[in-house]
């Protein structure tokens, strides 16, 4: 059901953010940065990645698949309603295996500039934002083009997460969906 991104799509750059204390927590959600998406996301994804090589970029991914465990100690700490998804409400389109986070990289694997950083809750994150500089307004088109074009749907409120259309197609997963989970 869940296919390994880095052996699928090896164009694509994977840093999850949530396998290091640099995120909003400030501590290590998963224990191991395996990344993982449905295979109708797969083929998203690698479509995505082919869009932005001629354009000279990568997409770097900074989540994918969130077990719905993962879910539950993001909204423990931040209980953020439409920042942070309730868990109950099985809204989570991560822990279906059908999001991505993600920004995109230049050829030397530089993070573009896209006016805030990665979990950002304020309005400066939003898609559309023109408090924010016109060169990160610029590259937030550019990936709000690439990931449209091969088939994401993205959500207004953070400039870096996407997802398939009609994600409650797709189960909620646990963590034990793999063989090596990504929990502690």
């Amino acid at each position: 059901m869940l296919v390994d991104v880095r052996q699928a799509v090896p164009a694509v750059d994977v840093a999850l953010a949530y396998a290091t204390p640099d995120n909003l927590t400030g501590r290590p959600i998963y224990r191991r940065d395996g990344c993982y998406l449905h295979a109708d996301a797969i083929a998203c994804l690698a479509r995505a990645a082919e869009l932005a090589r001629p354009l000279g970029y990568r997409l770097k991914l900074l989540d994918a698949f969130r077990p719905v465990e993962a879910q539950w100690a993001l909204w423990e700490a931040f209980p953020i309603p439409g920042f942070v998804s309730d868990p109950r409400t099985g809204s989570v389109p991560h822990c279906r295996g059908v999001a991505v986070d993600l920004t995109l990289v230049d050829g030397a694997g530089r993070a573009l500039e896209m006016g805030t950083g990665f979990d950002d809750p304020s309005p400066r994150a939003w898609h559309g934002d023109t408090e924010i500089s016109a060169t990160a307004q610029r590259n937030r088109f550019v990936l709000l083009g690439i990931m449209s074009a091969a088939g994401w749907d993205f959500y207004s409120r953070e400039w870096w997460h996407y997802q398939l259309f009609q994600p409650r197609r797709y189960p909620v997963l646990s963590d034990s969906v793999l063989s090596s989970g990504l929990m502690a």
